[in-house]
């Protein structure tokens, strides 16, 4: 006689700058229509923002953070500037402000420090210990760049504000964003080393997992060329990242295949933003919306294929 396995479900997030608010969205529907309680919810970067949000299901509240961040909530010391081309907003470097901070011998071109104070006030120690006392799992994506490995840290080991820190490091994408010195370690962006964390949700026991990537599933254009050393740094950064989304894919499909874990994967249908350090609030606020209706259709569409 077998014994069926229970059932564990899991929800990533993949990063993706001002794009989680895509993410929001469907994460909302999958919480709070499709009515997914999820044991296990794990976030890389943008995604690591949302994870204390949505384990309580403070949705709203969370679409409120994500339809009102501007650059100065996340920036101490902004690198770029913002302008309009044809009226499309792009990016640009503030040369001088980016040497300044090498003078003054800082290791990155800007700083965000904002972020951290912007997390801690969005996150209370309250929501902290209801999420750390409850039974469900939630896990923060760094990289550790000192040792040369992907971490993942789960609320469980952690007082709140060693977790918002994590929280933070996961976000900084260095050398854009402040590095985060913890335990004599260099911590940097979750996404350099696992953009997608679906296998860490598979080792966690999880049988069903959702998996939120702010990518389309191909690619849909090419970018434009590099007009200086920063724009070039850019898009090395962009191209190895697409990388490591793709392996960490491919690698979650196989470990889910390996081990009879149902993937069910949310990719962006279209191209958002071909810079997601740009925070648009109106935006951000209208790709929240186009979430929310993405997921709901891709499960009508799931529901009318097992229809008999």
């Amino acid at each position: 006689m077998t014994t069926k396995k229970k059932t564990k479900k899991a929800l990533v997030i993949s990063g993706g700058g001002s794009k989680g608010a895509f993410a929001g969205g469907v994460a909302k529907y999958l919480i709070t229509e499709k009515q997914q309680d999820y044991d296990i919810i794990i976030g890389t970067s943008t995604g690591s923002l949302m994870v204390i949000h949505l384990a309580l299901e403070k949705l709203d509240e969370l679409q409120k953070i994500y339809s009102n961040i501007k650059q100065r909530s996340i920036f101490s010391n902004n690198p770029f500037f913002i302008k309009k081309v044809d009226g499309v907003k792009v990016i640009g470097i503030k040369h001088l402000s980016t040497i300044w901070n090498f003078i003054n011998g800082r290791k990155t071109f800007g700083e965000s420090k904002n972020l951290l104070k912007f997390i801690k006030k969005n996150i209370s120690k309250k929501d902290f210990e209801t999420v750390k006392n409850s039974d469900k799992e939630v896990i923060v994506t760094v990289s550790n760049l000192t040792e040369n490995r992907v971490e993942y840290k789960s609320i469980n080991d952690h007082n709140y504000t060693d977790f918002c820190e994590w929280i933070w490091g996961s976000c900084n994408y260095v050398p854009f964003m402040s590095l985060l010195r913890k335990n004599n370690c260099e911590y940097a962006d979750g996404g350099f080393g696992a953009l997608v964390p679906i296998k860490q949700a598979i080792d966690k026991g999880a049988t069903e997992v959702d998996v939120i990537i702010l990518e389309t599933e191909t690619e849909h254009l090419s970018r434009l060329p590099s007009k200086n050393p920063f724009s070039l740094l850019s898009n090395v950064i962009e191209f190895m990242l697409d990388q490591i989304e793709q392996q960490n894919v491919n690698i979650g499909k196989l470990e889910a295949k390996h081990k009879d874990v149902k993937l069910n994967l949310y990719y962006t249908p279209t191209v958002l933003t071909t810079n997601s350090l740009i925070f648009d609030k109106k935006l951000m606020s209208k790709w929240w919306h186009q979430g929310f209706k993405y997921a709901k259709n891709k499960d009508l569409i799931e529901m009318n294929k097992v229809k008999p």
